[in-house]
């Protein structure tokens, strides 16, 4: 068999399968349209009945006269007398890096003349003495032993004012 008596076959083929179906269609069409009629003899349902709306109480606000609740009701007076930072001072190096950032790692002197050495993270150790001032919180050294670092760090208390709380940079083992 040659390629042109096979591709002719395949067409015969393909072509009887339509035929068929045109043939079997018109039968079909009666009991597809008594159907439809059917359909649209039946009677719709029933609509569902509208939900009840219901009445809310009105509310008239009458609270014009107490005192806001977003102003702000602590006043500066008792703020102005306690601790603040000194906005004229200038910044030292270890002001640029948060206290938990900073790493003591040894001392030097003996006594009253006792010195740490502060690791920053940018890996270069600083030597601190009692009066400065290291961490972003205005924290202020005021004491320097074998094992730590004590300072007193300025905390904004939330009501314009400022708190002290002290803290401790550890020697690490």
């Amino acid at each position: 068999m040659t390629r042109t008596s096979i591709a002719l076959l395949t067409l015969a083929i393909a072509l009887s399968g339509c035929a068929r179906d045109i043939t079997s269609t018109p039968g079909d069409a009666p009991n597809l349209e008594s159907w439809i009629a059917e359909v649209k003899a039946r009677p719709a349902p029933p609509l569902d009945p509208l939900p009840v709306m219901q009445q809310f109480e009105t509310f008239e606000y009458s609270a014009q006269s107490l005192r806001d609740p977003f102003s702000n009701a602590f006043t500066d007076e008792g703020a102005a007398s306690g601790p603040r930072p000194d906005s004229t001072r200038r910044k030292q190096v270890l002001e640029q890096f948060p206290l938990d950032s900073l790493d003591m790692v040894g001392t030097l002197g003996k006594g009253s003349g006792l010195i740490a050495l502060v690791m920053a993270p940018d890996k270069v150790t600083y030597r601190v003495r009692p009066g400065a001032y290291m961490g972003q919180s205005d924290g202020r050294v005021t004491s320097v032993y074998e094992d730590r670092i004590e300072l007193v760090e300025l905390v904004p208390d939330g009501a314009g004012g400022w708190l002290e709380r002290p803290a401790t940079l550890a020697l690490e083992d």
